[in-house]
């Protein structure tokens, strides 16, 4: 497949696209002065979107998996109540750097004033056995990495994973489950990958049919790529150098 990351499925041609830039669940967060059910309602959706990012970065500082919990767990139930948008003005707006800058002053504050964490503080935003599932499946070489380059990776591959799991609900919902199942192999330019002439054999479709439905299968990932994209960013300048950000990240 020429031309398409190996990484994200975006292919280089089309990174350019425009992208309606609607009000999206940070861009409430960042317009609201105050405490509101809608702010509220989006932060803790965007929170428990990226836990796993953030709980990765706590593990990797040395800290054993109850405790690591407790002290995201506690993150974010201070974040929920208590937010400081000056502080995001200065991440320049970026959720991904606004979550980690005060994760860091988090941990910090809690190790100078030795505070243990309480137990079950605030949502229970991701079942403690669900971190510890993903932790044991997680194949990553983690020793290698920093904490910060451990947090960018997660945060990407999280991202790639909620664009493919809406995908996914399109296409089941359209009653093309095992259409999706196929194609999302060759989204990528994997060895083992199959081809797409094997994928027509197995469904019963011509070599044809597969390509068209393959195109419309890449050019929706890339729309909702970019839509996920843009619940972390505040403006619409901004989703092209997440998106090349998030990119370099992978491929490194």
């Amino acid at each position: 497949m020429p031309g398409v990351d190996r990484v994200t499925g975006i292919g280089g041609t089309a990174q350019n696209a425009a992208v309606a830039f609607v009000t999206t669940r940070w861009s409430v967060v960042l317009a609201a002065q105050d405490i509101s059910p809608a702010a509220d309602e989006a932060l803790e959706k965007l929170c428990r979107a990226y836990w796993w990012p953030l709980y990765s970065f706590v593990r990797r500082q040395g800290y054993p998996p109850e405790e690591a919990q407790d002290l995201t767990q506690g993150f974010f139930a201070r974040l929920l109540q208590r937010r400081d948008l000056d502080e995001v003005r200065r991440e320049k707006g970026r959720l991904r750097s606004y979550l980690l800058t005060s994760l860091k002053h988090f941990i910090a504050n809690a190790r100078r004033a030795a505070k243990t964490i309480k137990r079950g503080e605030g949502p229970a935003l991701v079942p403690f056995g669900e971190l510890l599932s993903r932790e044991r499946a997680d194949a990553e070489p983690a020793d290698t990495l920093s904490a910060d380059r451990i947090y960018e990776r997660r945060w990407a591959l999280t991202l790639l994973e909620q664009v493919l799991a809406r995908l996914g609900d399109d296409y089941r919902l359209a009653g093309n489950a095992a259409l999706f199942e196929q194609l999302q192999q060759i989204l990528t330019d994997e060895p083992d990958r199959p081809s797409q002439a094997e994928i027509a054999k197995k469904l019963g479709m011509t070599e044809n049919a597969v390509t068209q439905a393959f195109h419309r299968f890449r050019q929706r990932y890339r729309e909702l790529l970019r839509e996920e994209i843009a619940h972390t960013v505040a403006a619409p300048g901004d989703i092209q150098d997440e998106l090349r950000h998030l990119i370099a990240v992978l491929r490194e």
